[in-house]
């Protein structure tokens, strides 16, 4: 019986291995949906990691789409979460509406949150924005305000929409908005450059370029002018917020954004990363992913 039980073990080791690894394998394929905003502009909508985990959700920034999130969705120690990213109006595989009111309203931003929200049955989400994605953060606090949301983090984030909060780079956002192929063309690889101190390798910033060139020119054209309602928004949140800013960022202004968040909400909690520029959830993934870790089960602890 000894010998039996010896000789069945690596056969029990090997089975054990591959639960884990088809648990893992399910997990990462995760899955994709589309979801109908108010104004019946479709949402592409993906899911990974741990279905039955706490949901955080991720907002990706200008010209971006849920690729800008890989080294999150791809992170070992944030598979127990379940990880819901989506693709912002006008960007990636969602709709890319031809009028600029679809834009410039920023309410519709927050209604699109709202809609992958109520279609993922999300239980108190975890709400992650980046740059653009903090606009779209505090127009749903303003519009929806939090009961629905378990924690808040603005990664360098944009707060107001201001001279003092925004690094001012007046011929990219003109060059932006050309209707000239070559010259928006150049303006996106400048404009992406700007986002990094540190940056990327070639193939991850020309998969980002290619993703950033999919987006519509009317809503870059537009964005500029959209609304923020920020003052009406991040007072609303009750939540615990974490602001995670880079301390090299070359788009927003670090020390003015944190502190005019702070005016608008005391609460709030930030920290900055001294080696990143405007995206340190790519230029210090590995400090970026255990922050996140931390501050999703801080307020599981809240809970």
């Amino acid at each position: 019986m000894r010998l039996l039980s010896l000789t069945g073990l690596p056969c029990a080791l090997n089975l054990a291995v591959l639960i884990v690894f088809s648990a893992s394998a399910a997990y990462a394929a995760g899955k994709n949906y589309t979801v109908e905003s108010t104004d019946r502009v479709e949402i592409a909508v993906q899911e990974s990691g741990n279905p039955d985990g706490k949901p955080i959700v991720f907002i990706h920034g200008l010209l971006g789409s849920r690729l800008n999130w890989e080294e999150q969705t791809s992170s070992p120690e944030l598979q127990q979460y379940r990880m819901i990213t989506y693709d912002l109006r006008g960007h990636g595989q969602s709709d890319k509406p031809n009028d600029a009111e679809a834009y410039q309203d920023g309410r519709r931003w927050a209604d699109d949150l709202a809609a992958v929200l109520r279609a993922s049955d999300a239980k108190e989400p975890i709400i992650v924005g980046w740059s653009l994605g903090g606009v779209v953060i505090s127009n749903y606090l303003a519009a929806y305000g939090d009961e629905q949301v378990g924690g808040i983090v603005y990664v360098d984030g944009v707060i107001e929409l201001t001279s003092a909060l925004i690094t001012p780079h007046p011929e990219v956002y003109a060059r932006l908005a050309s209707d000239d192929l070559k010259t928006h063309l150049d303006a996106v690889r400048t404009f992406l450059a700007l986002c990094f101190h540190t940056q990327p390798d070639a193939a991850t910033f020309e998969r980002l370029l290619s993703n950033a060139a999919m987006a519509s020119w009317v809503m870059t054209k537009t964005v500029p002018s959209m609304t923020v309602d920020v003052a009406n928004g991040l007072p609303k949140a009750r939540v615990p917020v974490l602001l995670l800013y880079g301390g090299k960022d070359n788009l927003v202004v670090t020390g003015a954004s944190i502190s005019r968040a702070k005016e608008l909400n005391p609460n709030v909690q930030s920290k900055v990363f001294p080696n990143s520029g405007h995206a340190p959830f790519l230029e210090e993934a590995s400090r970026f992913n255990k922050d996140l870790v931390e501050f999703a089960n801080s307020t599981q602890a809240v809970e």
